[in-house]
């Protein structure tokens, strides 16, 4: 068999369903045996967009994702994504052509050394060298993807490993030495856990994308009912507990519920279950949670205790760490404390100005009446994505999909599409930015010649939003670079802060119409439902640009290296 054709070969024998990437010349010979394979290959309009495009797969279908592209550019093209997806822990398999081994190290045309350059952002990735090797190599990276904690792993093939021949073929079992993920939790360990659990006063449950990822949501439920305990989640923990469970706190952090952050900051005990303590979630970290006793569930040995000090450690798969604490745990003597939660909740929920202007977060609070709570939001990066993560209820996992450590503008339109493949007969929102929408907008082109039917909902401010709420509120409102309308004949100090641009670029309904999309303009808060409703219904991709308020801000905020306590409302 021809390498190209084993690849494809075994892919097929992974289950591959779909491919994205763009062709190019060192990988002509793979795209000629796709060609005659039944697998589904998306062309994008750009290496990026097919990396996200995979990640959004992944995240939607919990399978691997797999993307391909050429060498050179089209490799350097793919490095956004697979940090992305290395951020996150997205299992993901990235497939690049490379330029004939002799060639290796002698500046070919279109070479790059993707192998050296993905090193820091990939869980592993391989430089095929023996045309032998390349059925174990292919089975080794997905195994690697899609096990213990996730990660994307690049395949960098060059030209004369696809043309060769061999007679190896694809093995399903296979073991990778020194690669041995533990997945049950350690009985003592578990035992100090159940322990701390009776004992503590004030206890809370803190779970991220591990919930998601180990598939343990409904692990996650039964233990907070059987406990009594309220749920916080991570950004990317959304969906992983139903948020309209009485015991939900919603998401916690720098735009976090006020109620999640007070609940963190006097609890006595944290159980954390899949997250990672990153610095968007603590705040301050030498004033988080001081009260607090630690237990941390992960299936990553190296996340436990790296960002904070850690009392329990439990090293695990989150599904099995659960189903364990399930068989054992009890309600403890919290109801003091339990009252105090909901009266938070009551004084402080999320909310916002209604002073007749369209205002963001009602777009988001109508997407979810008229789903009732069941598309797949995507979102792109800034004060969309807050937004998105504040004003809908997700009740179900992998509902929500953003990039949450990398932060990737231009990541919400490609993963759309990517979410909507894997998940066809879902509604899929992305929820962009005016400014983040223009990064991967091209990709409005793969969405129409594939009748892949997205619905876009652009929040545009005409600004950089979260960038220029930074600025309003830590630099004086000096607006650097950061209105989107600002064109050679603006005084240096716009003198309409807030006001209506004489031109605004670019037309987004003029924008979706050109590339065979349907664009619809929202000006009023009574047109939202209506516009919602269409672009449900109409069976094409769908950009809708709702017409916010320009200076409309994200709170709660806890400004940069402040404690959890330190939280803006912005309702003065």
């Amino acid at each position: 068999m021809l390498g190209a054709e084993l690849v494809v070969d075994c892919l097929l024998k992974e289950k591959v369903e779909v491919v994205f990437g763009y062709p190019g010349g060192t990988v002509l010979d793979l795209f000629d045996a796709i060609y005659k394979s039944p697998l589904r290959f998306i062309l994008t309009r750009h290496e990026q967009g097919a990396a996200h495009m995979a990640d959004g797969y992944a995240r939607a279908t919990g399978n691997v994702g797999v993307c391909l592209a050429t060498s050179g550019p089209g490799a350097t093209n793919l490095v956004t994504g697979i940090a992305t997806a290395y951020m996150d822990s997205i299992p993901m398999v990235a497939i690049t052509g490379q330029v004939p081994t002799a060639m290796i190290g002698n500046d070919a045309f279109q070479e790059a050394d993707i192998t050296g350059i993905t090193r820091p952002i990939t869980k592993h990735n391989y430089l095929v060298k023996n045309i032998d090797e390349l059925p174990r190599i292919i089975r080794e990276a997905f195994q690697i993807a899609s096990t213990g904690k996730p990660g994307p792993v690049l395949i960098d093939i060059p030209k004369d490993i696809q043309r060769g021949h061999t007679d190896v073929k694809w093995q399903k079992e296979i073991e990778i030495r020194g690669y041995k993920p533990t997945y049950e939790g350690h009985f003592k360990q578990i035992e100090r856990a159940v322990k701390a659990i009776h004992e503590a006063k004030k206890p809370v449950i803190y779970a991220g994308a591990g919930i998601v990822a180990s598939e343990a949501a409904k692990e996650l439920k039964e233990f907070a009912e059987k406990t009594g305990i309220f749920v916080t989640t991570t950004l990317l923990g959304l969906g992983g507990f139903p948020e309209t469970n009485p015991l939900s706190l919603k998401m916690l952090g720098m735009h976090g519920t006020k109620y999640a952050n007070y609940a963190v900051m006097e609890a006595d005990l944290i159980i954390a279950i899949g997250a990672r303590f990153d610095d968007r979630v603590t705040g301050k970290i030498s004033e988080f949670a001081p009260h607090a006793k630690i237990i941390h569930i992960d299936i990553d040995p190296t996340a436990i205790g790296k960002s904070v000090r850690v009392d329990i450690p439990v090293v695990g798969d989150a599904k099995m760490v659960l189903t364990q604490l399930n068989k054992m745990v009890k309600k403890g003597d919290i109801d003091e404390w339990v009252n105090k939660i909901e009266d938070w909740k009551k004084k402080h929920p999320l909310t916002y100005k209604n002073d007749g202007e369209l205002k963001p977060q009602y777009v988001i609070e109508m997407i979810n009446e008229v789903t009732k709570g069941k598309a797949v939001i995507t979102t792109e990066v800034g004060q969309n994505q807050m937004w998105a993560a504040q004003f809908f209820n997700y009740t179900h996992p992998r509902t929500f999909i953003s990039s949450g450590g990398l932060g990737t503008m231009g990541f919400g339109l490609p993963a759309a599409i990517g979410a909507k493949i894997g998940c066809p007969e879902k509604i899929v929102f992305d929820v962009a930015g005016d400014g983040s929408i223009q990064m991967n907008i091209q990709e409005l082109a793969t969405a129409v010649c594939n009748n892949i039917q997205v619905k876009i909902a652009i929040l545009n401010n005409n600004y950089l939003g979260m960038v220029r709420q930074w600025q309003e509120l830590f630099y004086g409102k000096r607006y650097s670079q950061t209105c989107l309308s600002r064109n050679s004949t603006c005084p240096k100090e716009c003198n309409i802060p807030g006001g209506k641009c004489p031109q605004e670029i670019p037309d987004f309904v003029k924008l979706a119409e050109a590339y065979g999309a349907v664009g619809i303009r929202v000006e009023k808060k009574e047109d939202v439902i209506p516009a919602l409703k269409k672009a449900i219904e109409t069976p094409n991709t769908v950009v809708m640009d709702f017409r916010i308020s320009k200076e409309e801000n994200v709170f709660p905020m806890v400004p940069a290296g402040a404690c959890l306590r330190e939280m803006l409302d912005g309702l003065a």
